[in-house]
C-alpha cells in the first residue's frame, strides 16, 4: 500500500518488532509508513471533481474504504459526513487498498451544508433511496453529488430535502449496503461521461 503514495512516507518502520508494535493486525506483514493527513477541504473537493459521493453516517470502515476505492476507479471524490467511520481508522485505510492516496476525500462535513454548497457550485444533488426514486440511468452527465446513507438508517429527512433528485437501484433486495450502492451509482455516473 505504501507504494501507492506519490510522496515518500515521513517515517518508515521496517523492523519486524516495530511493525508488530505499530500495527493493529495480529500478524502484520510489510512495513508501516507514517504520512501527513491526506484529506482536503470541501471547497477543494468540489473544485477538483465532477462527480462526488457523500456518505452520510456510514460507520463501517470497510464500507468507507471500499467507496474510496470505487471513487478512484470512477474518477470521483468522497465527502464523509460527521458520524462516518474515521478516514484514518486502520480498517478504513486497509480497505482503500492504497487508493486513499489517489481519491480526494473531505471529512467531518455537515451533509446538508455540503449539499447546498455543491448545488450552489453547479452540481446536481441526488439522494440514493431504497424505493420510489428514478432509475440510475436518469443521473445527469454533468456535475453530480450522490448522497448515500448507512444501511438500515438511510438518509435523514433533512438531507433528502436538500437533494434535487432521488435515485433507486432496481434490486430484489430490500436494500444494498452503502459501498455497493455508492459503487453502482458512481459507475452509472462515470458511464455518462465516456466517449
Amino acid at each position: 500500500m505504501i507504494l501507492e503514495s506519490r510522496e515518500p512516507p515521513l517515517r518508515l518502520f521496517t523492523e519486524p518488532e516495530e511493525v508488530r508494535r505499530l500495527s493493529t493486525l495480529t500478524t502484520p506483514t510489510g512495513p508501516v509508513g507514517v504520512f501527513p493527513f491526506l484529506d482536503v477541504s470541501a471547497q477543494e473537493l468540489i473544485s477538483t471533481r465532477e462527480h462526488l459521493v457523500l456518505l452520510h453516517g456510514v460507520q463501517d470502515p470497510g464500507n468507507v474504504g471500499a467507496v474510496i476505492r470505487s471513487a478512484h476507479a470512477f474518477e470521483a471524490g468522497v465527502a464523509l459526513s460527521k458520524g462516518c467511520a474515521d478516514l484514518y481508522n486502520p480498517k478504513t485505510v486497509r480497505a482503500t487498498m492504497g487508493f486513499l492516496f489517489h481519491a480526494p476525500v473531505s471529512r467531518e462535513l455537515d451533509s446538508s451544508e455540503f449539499l447546498t454548497e455543491a448545488r450552489d457550485a453547479g452540481f446536481t444533488t441526488a439522494a440514493a433511496v431504497p424505493a420510489e426514486g428514478n432509475p440510475p440511468r436518469s443521473l445527469p452527465a454533468d456535475r453530480l453529488v450522490i448522497a448515500v446513507g448507512a444501511e438500515g438508517a438511510g438518509l435523514p429527512q433533512e438531507v433528502l430535502e436538500v437533494c434535487q433528485a432521488r435515485v433507486t437501484i432496481p434490486s430484489r433486495a430490500a436494500s444494498l449496503n452503502a459501498a455497493i450502492a455508492a459503487s453502482i451509482l458512481l459507475y452509472e455516473a462515470y458511464m455518462r461521461v465516456l466517449p
